[in-house]
């Protein structure tokens, strides 16, 4: 059997817990061997010098297993053979010849050999099994066999939940609080303010040791200059990196998939969901400390970047391409987190964020951690106008319309002060919506006369054709509703049906409205139907909703 994890993960104490079992000590007695493979160099002279004074053979300077054998078939044994990577490793000098000789170890029929290897190679014979983190209750019992001041569970419960129940790191924080006799107060303070910077005891035991030992192995160094630079941006991204985006986001590194594949093997990082990720103490120690000294943390943000500027609308080239953000989404607002906070002035992260949430308006609508940010920016700030409508776009997505108007009327007051009439009109439009569904039937129709007005000032057919996404605002006249009709139909005749089949359900939805109006249920339910059918293919689910529910009310009193 080979236990195989990351450094901490408590494979030695399993490989302990196994040599002093009660049915292990009886039924192996005194030939259970203990070898710490990492108190010897890595030859096979050294292996086999070890191998032979534990299992007592007192053969001297063995050159291969043939004169252990008579030894090592006689009996019942078992042998541990404790951070097998220092000699397991392929990139050791010595790494074929220990290699062959564990092999042969593992086929004696009366040895049960265990494995303890931050590497997953092992013998074929061996049964690999990759150490999980502990439970939650399991962790919380080795937090308090140590720490004996804790009168606060739910906080320390929170601070075991940030170390992803890591065994090492647990007993390590324990360790401390209680040297320290700190309560759980003070504990939770010097958390917060150190991270795992804090797990450090008084016997020179450290995470960080813990970590550098797998950076110093010779797998780890034959990766190259940019391994250590890669390991930090796994551990910068809370969900790791998308193996699918390894090509365009490292495109200057040309041995990338094994460099990612051999971090596996390492168990430095583990593939989950399609991320390559890690534990989350060795993600916080590894963590670029200062991102603008990190320059291919910077290469893969302009990456990042580059890739949001993308324009996304309904039917449009690239729409379909930026679906990525839906399983992107915390990584991308985390990067932004970072980076709105290192340089608040900044126009390209700004804008990079007001990108952000179009996407995710169009692909994954929540709401952003970055709300209080963009309300914090100062009133003049460039980039302060589009993220504020952009996040009353998202407040309105989850079905929050105060807060949808409430952002609106902050953005309507900033575009009013830069004297841009064109984004007032268009500011305006969005904000009689939002009465709309707040039902201030009397406040939306302002909004849109002004809104129609601004529009006719600035000789704008694109906005007048907007100014009609609403026609219920206007006032019911029959010249009015002719109007709007001749508007819609031209939209139609003016946009390609391959490349805008969101606008063009959109006016077809329009007309259906308008030919309501004008009690021609006939021509509105054929347009209704168009628009449906149009809509069907895609995954408009709000769109699809305001036509099925328009159909509903012309279609109930036929029935």
């Amino acid at each position: 059997m080979a236990l195989i994890g990351a450094g901490g993960i408590g494979k030695t104490s399993i490989a302990l817990a196994v040599l002093h079992n009660d049915r292990i000590k009886q039924r192996f007695g005194e030939d259970r061997r203990f070898i710490r493979c990492d108190q010897f160099p890595a030859s096979s002279n050294h292996f086999l010098n070890r191998l032979s004074q534990v299992i007592g053979a007192d053969a001297e300077n063995p050159e291969d297993l043939i004169p252990l054998r008579p030894f090592l078939s006689s009996k019942q044994m078992l042998i541990v053979l404790d951070n097998a990577e220092s000699i397991l490793d392929p990139q050791g000098a010595n790494a074929e010849e220990i290699y062959a000789m564990v092999e042969e170890l593992s086929q004696f029929s009366n040895i049960c050999l265990c494995i303890t290897s931050r590497i997953s190679t092992i013998p074929p014979d061996c049964d690999a099994l990759d150490v999980p983190i502990l439970s939650v209750g399991s962790a919380r019992d080795t937090f308090y066999r140590i720490y004996k001041n804790g009168k606060q569970p739910d906080l320390i419960d929170d601070i075991l939940d940030q170390l992803e129940f890591h065994p090492l790191s647990i007993t390590l924080l324990a360790t401390v609080a209680h040297h320290n006799k700190w309560d759980t107060n003070r504990l939770a303070r010097e958390w917060e303010r150190q991270r795992t910077g804090l797990l450090h005891t008084q016997y020179n035991k450290s995470l960080a040791a813990t970590v550098e030992l797998s950076l110093t192995s010779p797998m780890f160094q034959e990766l190259g200059p940019d391994a250590q630079g890669l390991l930090g941006i796994v551990a910068f991204f809370p969900q790791g990196i998308d193996e699918n985006n390894l090509n365009w986001l490292f495109p200057t590194i040309s041995d990338r998939i094994n460099i990612f594949d051999k971090f596996c093997i390492l168990s430095l990082t583990y593939r989950s969901n399609g991320f390559i990720t890690m534990l989350a103490p060795l993600r916080d120690h590894l963590c670029p400390k200062v991102p603008m000294m990190a320059p291919l943390l910077l290469t893969t943000k302009e990456c990042y970047f580059s890739r949001l500027s993308v324009h996304v609308y309904p039917g449009k080239p690239g729409y379909e391409e930026a679906k990525w953000v839906k399983s992107e989404d915390v990584n991308i607002e985390h990067l932004l987190d970072v980076f709105t906070s290192i340089d608040a002035n900044s126009h390209d992260v700004w804008d990079t964020c007001a990108c952000f949430m179009r996407h995710l308006y169009w692909h994954k609508p929540r709401l952003i951690v970055l709300g209080p940010k963009i309300e914090w920016l100062p009133d003049n700030h460039h980039s302060k106008p589009e993220c504020l409508l952009l996040l009353s776009w998202l407040s309105d997505s989850v079905g929050n319309h105060m807060e949808y108007k409430r952002l609106l009327i902050h953005t309507l007051k900033l575009w009013r002060k830069r004297g841009d009439d064109f984004e007032v009109a268009q500011t305006l439009r969005f904000l009689a919506g939002a009465n709309r569904e707040l039902g201030l039937k009397v406040e939306g129709m302002l909004q849109m006369k002004e809104t129609l007005e601004i529009y006719k000032q600035l000789n704008n057919a694109l906005g007048k054709e907007h100014s009609i996404q609403q026609p219920t605002w206007l006032p019911p006249t029959n010249n009015q509703l002719n109007v709007t009709e001749e508007a819609t139909f031209c939209k139609i005749d003016h946009s390609s049906y391959e490349g805008e089949q969101c606008i063009i359900c959109h006016c077809h939805f329009l007309l259906g409205k308008i030919f309501h109006s004008k009690g021609e249920m006939g021509r509105a339910i054929d347009h209704l139907e168009t628009a449906l059918r149009i809509s069907s293919p895609f995954d408009w689910n709000n769109e699809q909703l305001l036509i099925l529910h328009s159909l509903t009310d012309l279609l109930t009193p036929c029935l």
